[in-house]
């Protein structure tokens, strides 16, 4: 090894950053509070309708969902009573819900070069003060709705979040997942998220087993770790993988996303009736992968349903 990089690597250790990927793939120390090293979350409960069908669908093949996450698509879509309507069933089935949503950077008229190939790279962050202030709304009407769980991919956005949540501006208790959108998929990038207020983490969808063992290194946070994910992505299905990302990364959630691509299931007009179908298929899955972790990984645990720590929704 050269000095330049043993300089750079010893350096990134004093900050708590670790110098190599974890290629040893040592197991994490690290747990929820019940001891569990992973649980399951299924993405794309667009609808009241659709967290019907999830519900009805983890009851008849006996699986338990910890979290889901709500209203891909964008919460603005959603009237308020539907948005009632979603915290009222997660919270009666002890279901954490993160809910995405708007008024998103490709809302915004100004920001067309998100639909180029070159402005795609810039980031998925919102463009200046009035559309943060759009976006923080959208996340109030959720709130007075009962939601208590939030999608975020805008560094800055969550900077202020952490701090109103500090202040007492938004309930002490709601939490904030940062989104793949963010883009992040190092330990350093863990530890910023982790440092402005993040709860939990959504690394991009094709990272190594080495790299979210670094990442585990660097921070507590829980993982939420594609297990398969939409063509658009990369397609990945990891199902014979789970039991060493539940290993290396735990705590972590299971995630579950199945498809062509965001861009075509999680626009407004695609029928309720789809998105019905879909989440009974990404339920499916969800309950393929346990058998696996069962049979190939007994001692790795999952939390029972309604763990204590899960933030669940308020009835309002």
């Amino acid at each position: 090894m050269s000095e330049v990089l043993k300089t750079i690597r010893e350096f990134m250790q004093t900050q708590g950053i670790p110098g190599r990927d974890a290629y040893e793939l040592p197991t994490s120390t690290q747990s929820f509070p019940d001891r569990a090293s992973f649980r399951i979350e299924i993405a794309g409960v667009e609808r009241a309708s659709t967290m019907e069908a999830m519900i009805d669908e983890a009851r008849k093949r006996n699986v338990t969902i910890h979290r889901c996450i709500a209203t891909v698509g964008g919460s603005t879509y959603c009237d308020f009573q539907e948005l009632k309507a979603l915290a009222s069933m997660a919270r009666d089935e002890k279901i954490e819900m993160i809910t995405t949503v708007g008024h998103r950077k490709g809302w915004d008229p100004g920001s067309k070069e998100i639909s180029t190939s070159e402005g795609g790279m810039q980031g998925f962050r919102l463009r200046g003060s009035d559309n943060i202030s759009y976006h923080i709304a959208d996340i109030m009407r959720n709130i007075e709705a009962g939601h208590r769980g939030f999608l975020v991919y805008d560094e800055g956005v969550l900077f202020i979040l952490n701090k109103m949540r500090a202040q007492g501006m938004i309930p002490k208790e709601t939490i904030f997942k940062f989104s793949v959108f963010g883009g992040y998929c190092s330990a350093a990038g863990a530890k910023v998220i982790e440092s402005l207020g993040a709860n939990s983490m959504n690394p991009i969808s094709d990272v190594t087993l080495p790299i979210l063992g670094s990442i585990r290194k660097a921070v507590n946070l829980p993982l939420d770790v594609y297990v398969i994910i939409v063509d658009s992505f990369g397609g990945m299905f990891r199902a014979y993988e789970a039991p060493e990302i539940a290993r290396v990364a735990a705590p972590c959630y299971f995630k579950f996303e199945p498809g062509t691509s965001e861009g075509d299931i999680y626009k407004p007009w695609v029928a309720e009736a789809w998105h019905e179908n879909l989440i009974r298929e990404k339920v499916k899955i969800a309950s393929i992968v346990m058998e696996i972790m069962q049979k190939h990984a007994p001692e790795l645990k999952t939390s029972p349903k309604g763990a204590a720590d899960l933030v669940l929704p308020e009835a309002t």
